[in-house]
């Protein structure tokens, strides 16, 4: 039969190789598997966590096989797991950003990890295979992220790995489970009826479980296909007056994916990726290093921080709804604040993990700061997370005015952590929940994952 663009991907997911991943693949992915550890880790000590944890708890029998983050001694079954860790991992919204955008590792990793528990001994996958199943759930997200121009920009509609995250679960754990290509098709059918989530849930107690679902749901996919259940093997494709994967953009144009060959070359060794400094929404991350590039340069125009000196200050952002907000009242909010981020960096010199507790946000100084902003959308300066830029303005009572203006901050896929950086962070994140020697254990055991036997270790 003619090969289809699902056909396609589904022999991709069945006959890609370990021998096909380069080491900068490898490289990058493991060091996106730690950062994504260590902060589902962090995500564990959050109160959308422990409601996820208790609902999973209180309305399921579980067979109670596979690990949750942060909660030594504690399993859940399989899909709950993976759904509870899923949470964990966005619920600080600290969590990688690729290009077009989308958060693949929490889409992906819980699945996994739970899978790989799940898996009786003598079966379990090693680090290699893991590793593989990983970067082709990454694979699968980017490759359909490029079928839509729409793909590119800040989303609108929906939260991106709600959709390409549950089909990037899926063919991670349809190629983890040794499915024939048939089985994978029918996988990546099944999860397409399982995937999406609006972006009014953006910046509530919601948006964890976009990423909690897109990992379970397509971990259930992929359980589902190797039973028997068939899906729609045409759901990649374009065929008019029927809509597949289509439904999700207005304009789609899918491609086939070529069968790994001995030069096959992965999305990730293109397009690095965006590690966060801070839990907040990416966007957050321009607006911040702007402002603090201001902030050195106020402390040596007036000898401290003196806000009372400040008359206005301008915000250069592009135009995205969901993430201009004047006055956050919750955490979630803040993190989707423009306004709130800027603010908070000019009155601390830093934004962190206590930037977004309740005392933080009502703090009255902050308020004041708040008070004081104007929003501009420069015609340049579009929503789309290659391009973006940052800028903040203080225009002083004097009438002096001083600009910090970021285009890259540091994290971008263009200025990317460095390996201490992101050591560091991890470090910090994990000690939240764990000792030092199993963190150290932990950074050991992803920097030699290929060498690993059994990937359920991890």
């Amino acid at each position: 039969p003619e090969e289809t663009v699902t056909s396609s991907f589904a022999s991709f997911i069945h006959a890609v190789r370990p021998e096909h991943l380069s080491k900068t693949v490898c490289h990058r992915s493991k060091r996106m598997i730690l950062d994504s550890i260590g902060v589902g880790l962090v995500g564990s000590t959050t109160p959308v966590f422990d409601i996820a944890l208790q609902y999973c708890r209180e309305l399921y029998s579980p067979v109670a096989v596979s690990s949750v983050y942060g909660k030594p001694g504690m399993k859940l079954s399989p899909t709950l797991a993976a759904f509870t860790n899923g949470v964990a991992t966005h619920s600080m919204d600290f969590d990688d950003t690729w290009h077009p955008a989308t958060h693949p590792s929490g889409a992906v990793l819980p699945a996994l990890l739970a899978a790989s528990q799940m898996l009786p001994p003598g079966t379990k996958p090693n680090g290699i295979d893991f590793l593989l199943a990983f970067n082709v759930g990454l694979e699968v997200q980017g490759r359909l992220m490029h079928f839509s121009t729409e793909a590119h920009n800040i989303p609108k509609r929906f939260h991106p790995p709600s959709v390409v995250g549950t089909m990037g679960s899926a063919a991670a754990t349809a190629k983890l489970l040794s499915l024939s290509a048939t089985q994978c098709a029918h996988a990546l059918g099944i999860a397409a009826s399982l995937a999406g989530a609006p972006m009014a849930n953006a910046a509530t107690q919601a948006k964890p479980l976009h990423i909690g679902n897109a990992t379970r749901l397509g971990f259930e996919a992929a359980l589902l296909a190797a039973r028997g259940m068939e899906a729609n093997p045409l759901i990649l494709d374009d065929i008019p007056g029927c809509s597949g994967f289509s439904v999700f953009y207005s304009v789609y144009q899918p491609k086939p994916l070529s069968a790994p060959s001995d030069h096959h070359e992965f999305l990730l060794e293109k397009q690095d990726i965006a590690f966060k400094r801070f839990p907040a929404h990416l966007g957050m991350h321009w607006v911040v290093d702007a402002a603090l590039s201001v902030r050195n340069l106020f402390i040596n125009y007036a000898g401290s921080f003196s806000p009372s000196l400040i008359r206005t200050i301008v915000l250069k952002i592009p135009v995205s709804k969901y993430i201009n907000r004047p006055f956050p009242s919750s955490e979630h909010q803040a993190r989707h604040s423009f306004q709130f981020n800027a603010c908070t960096a000019l009155l601390d010199g830093e934004v962190g993990l206590n930037s977004f507790a309740e005392s933080s946000i009502q703090r009255q100084e902050l308020r004041e700061l708040l008070d004081k902003v104007v929003v501009e959308h420069p015609e340049d300066n579009v929503a789309n997370f290659d391009k973006m830029y940052g800028e903040v303005a203080l225009l002083l009572h004097s009438g002096d005015v001083l600009t910090g203006k970021c285009d890259t901050f540091y994290g971008h896929w263009r200025k990317p952590l460095s390996k201490e950086s992101l050591l560091k962070k991890f470090r910090l994140n994990a000690s939240h929940v764990l000792p030092e020697e199993k963190i150290e254990t932990i950074i050991s055991m992803v920097d030699n994952l290929e060498n690993l036997s059994d990937s359920s270790q991890l």
